[in-house]
């Protein structure tokens, strides 16, 4: 049953269609350590904060950041959405919370999720492109920051906070929000969480694309006509379709934030915090792939060990993470040498568990531990120094494990310039990293690395201005790059049960090295705005999985190899005031993006994003708004070798919202989101799970915000 419409939502519908361009400008960057407004960097920057989060805002993190330009969704059904940066996704995208790493598994396997809420937070940002200088090789493809004041900044003045509820119909998904906050003088606290649960989703039509899914398996090597008739029949039993709805991906989550700060002198202080984030989810019949017992004569078991066996297809993750957050902020140290000293230092305990019906098939558990100092000298010429440490801990115990336990250290140093030449505004930098990975099974391997980064803002008049930024980045291998399945041989070879193939790695991988650039001009009217961006990476030694044509059990081998790669694209973002009408302005923005990669020997890099363009017509008043939006994604026909094509889509989403003002600074907001209005399949094509779980169909999303 459908739950009536109780209140609130975090991340629901705005109080402006859009953020003003001079919200968007003003925002102070938390992610660059010479924290400055959005305006005053040529980093490629996306920023969501105030209304335009509250907007966006939704259960994943990808979900959430999916429709912005250069930034792209990659699902794996309801329960898991991680962004993809300009294509790059994995072990090239760092997921931070205030500043540092979530510490989760997602990286590892597409069917993970990234432990961050994005209901609890005040702002999201992302560094659109290579941010290793800032955050070491695991940035080499963007930074994602989510930034939530568990520990309170700024002393705070009494009580304030929020209540919410939204209702969300395509999976039945109910979700509440609290956050409270408040001090008295030195001290100040935050408390903050959230719940939700959801049933299966709703889409139109039938969830597994049969037709698609036959061609996969064909282009992974297919198997021979003497099994072709057995083979289907597996496939009808370990895949059975479902129309309007896509199977077990009901799901639950609770989230818990406590932190406080002490505050000395005027901006100083010091602060704890502590984070439980647990999340139960199901994962879509054909996501994960099973071999098929068999009887003593080839045949497969029937009655009630079949049925048993079915059952134990249900796939859940049942994932649990606890975080200790400490940050220490002081000033005025060394005034003109070190005028900001910033420490953090976190401690995250990880585990998830595979459930194969009521059975545990595979446990991930991860340990880290992260340090980071900034030491900021302010005035005209800013510089930032800045070390990090990180001890990681990883081990996967079960039947689907094929990484073994690994023990990393990375350390990594920085050093950040500005300075100002006339009109001109230059930022220079460099990083030297040391990488240790040493898995259980022996081959310890260590790597150094560096990274360089410049970039020049110009005006070239009150309105217009130019960036240019140009960087060197440098990446050492994971761990599953480079231990999978060692010492792994034949029949003992692991499957990756979410994407169906036998990954090996190799110990011998070198560094992956990418050189970059970003060319931007942006208009800033007094309303109005517009962005357009070029960019361009090519990588030496790009990390990636060839299918080696071989297979063991029907099942291809796919092995890490390395090979040069070229990306480059174009990213649009606009907003333009159109006129005054019925007592609220009109506006109208046009955004769009597209991204090509290929390798130098092996084809087209896969997974990649379709060029999208989109527009929003929009409407507001002083309590009034709404408005009406569309993006059209064209087919993604350059799939990359062993993938499917995945068809474009059109679609519309629509939007009402309405705030009352009460006295004493207390607000109400309640809003409607009508999403897919035309009923769409939408597949997305940076999706592994795109041919067994498309988004949801036509839905409504309602509730309202009561902030004191």
């Amino acid at each position: 049953m459908k739950r009536t419409i109780l209140a609130a939502c975090i991340g629901a519908a705005s109080q402006a269609m859009a953020q003003t361009p001079d919200t968007r400008l003003e925002h102070v960057l938390v992610t660059v350590p010479i924290h400055k407004k959005a305006a005053e960097t040529a980093l490629p920057v996306t920023v969501l904060s105030g209304a335009e989060l509250r907007r966006l805002a939704s259960s994943t993190l990808g979900e959430t950041l999916g429709d912005k330009p250069g930034i792209s969704n990659s699902s794996f059904g309801p329960g898991v959405g991680r962004p993809v940066i300009r294509g790059q996704g994995g072990p090239r995208t760092v997921n931070l919370t205030n500043a540092i790493a979530a510490a989760d598994v997602s990286s590892l396997s597409p069917d993970h999720a990234v432990s961050i809420e994005p209901m609890l937070a005040e702002s999201v940002e992302v560094l659109r492109g290579p941010s290793t200088l800032l955050y070491g090789g695991g940035a080499i493809g963007g930074v994602i920051n989510t930034i939530d004041n568990r520990i309170p900044a700024k002393r705070i003045d009494g009580i304030q906070g929020a209540v919410e509820y939204r209702y969300d119909d395509a999976p039945e998904m109910n979700t509440g929000v609290l956050k409270l906050e408040g001090g008295a003088g030195d001290f100040a606290f935050h408390v903050s969480g959230t719940f939700r649960d959801f049933d299966d989703m709703s889409i139109p039509g039938l969830a597994i694309d049969e037709e698609a899914v036959e061609m996969q398996e064909e282009l992974l090597g297919g198997h021979d006509e003497e099994h072709e008739g057995e083979e289907h029949a597996h496939e009808e039993e370990e895949f059975e379709n479902s129309d309007g709805f896509i199977a077990n991906t009901n799901g639950d989550s609770d989230v818990l934030n406590i932190g406080g700060s002490y505050h000395f002198g005027e901006r100083d202080f010091v602060g704890f915090s502590y984070n439980s984030f647990e999340t139960n989810y199901g994962i879509p019949p054909g996501a994960h792939a099973h071999g098929h017992e068999e009887g003593p004569e080839g045949e497969e078991l029937g009655g009630e060990e079949n049925l048993q066996e079915e059952e134990a297809e249900i796939i859940r993750i049942d994932l649990q993470q606890e975080r200790y957050d400490t940050q220490l902020h002081m000033h005025d140290l060394a005034p003109g040498f070190i005028d900001v000293a910033r420490a953090y230092l976190t401690y995250t305990d990880y585990e998830h568990v595979e459930l194969e019906g009521v059975e545990i098939g595979t446990q991930f558990s991860r340990e880290t531990y992260e340090g980071r100092l900034e030491l900021v000298r302010e005035g005209d010429n800013h510089g930032v120094f800045g070390v990090q440490f990180k001890g990681d801990e990883f081990s996967a115990v079960g039947e689907e494990a094929y990484v073994p336990e690994t023990d990393s250290v990375e350390w990594g140093g920085f050093y950040v310039q500005d300075f100002h030449a006339g009109d001109w505004q230059f930022e220079a930098g460099g990083r030297l990293d040391y990488v240790e990975r040493d898995p259980a099974t022996g081959f310890e391997e260590d790597f150094t690395s560096y990274s360089l980064s410049g970039s020049a803002l110009y005006p070239i008049n009150e309105s217009l201005s130019l960036g240019i930024s140009v960087s060197r980045s440098e990446r050492a291998p994971s761990t599953e790059e480079l231990f999978s399945n060692l010492n792994n041989s034949g029949e003992g070879l692991v499957t990756h049960a979410a994407t169906g193939i036998i990954e090996i790695g190799d110990p011998n991988l070198d560094t992956e090295v990418s050189l970059n650039g970003d060319l931007s001009l942006t208009w800033q009217g007094a309303t109005s705005f517009a962005e357009l961006t070029f960019f361009y990476n090519t990588f030496s030694d790009y990390i990636f999985l060839l299918n080696t044509g071989g297979e063991v059990v029907e099942t291809p081998i796919y092995e890490y190899k390395q090979d040069d790669a070229d990306f480059h694209g174009v990213e649009f973002e606009s907003s333009f005031d159109l006129a005054t009408l019925a007592g609220g302005n009109l506006a109208l923005g046009v955004f769009g993006d597209m991204i090509t990669g290929e390798f130098d020997t092996a084809g087209d890099v896969p997974r990649l994003p379709p060029m999208r363009i989109g527009s929003e017509l929009s409407w507001r008043s002083d309590s009034l708004g709404a408005y009406v939006r569309v993006l059209n994604a064209s087919d993604q026909d350059n799939p990359g070798d062993f993938e499917t094509e995945t068809d474009g889509y059109t679609r519309w989403d629509a939007g009402i919202d309405y705030n009352m003002q009460f006295t004493g600074g207390t607000e109400l907001l309640a809003f409607l989101k009508l999403k897919n209005l035309t009923d769409e399949e939408i597949r997305l094509s940076t999706s592994f799970l795109r041919n067994f779980a498309p988004q949801a169909g036509e839905s409504f999303e309602a509730g309202v915000r009561l902030t004191f």
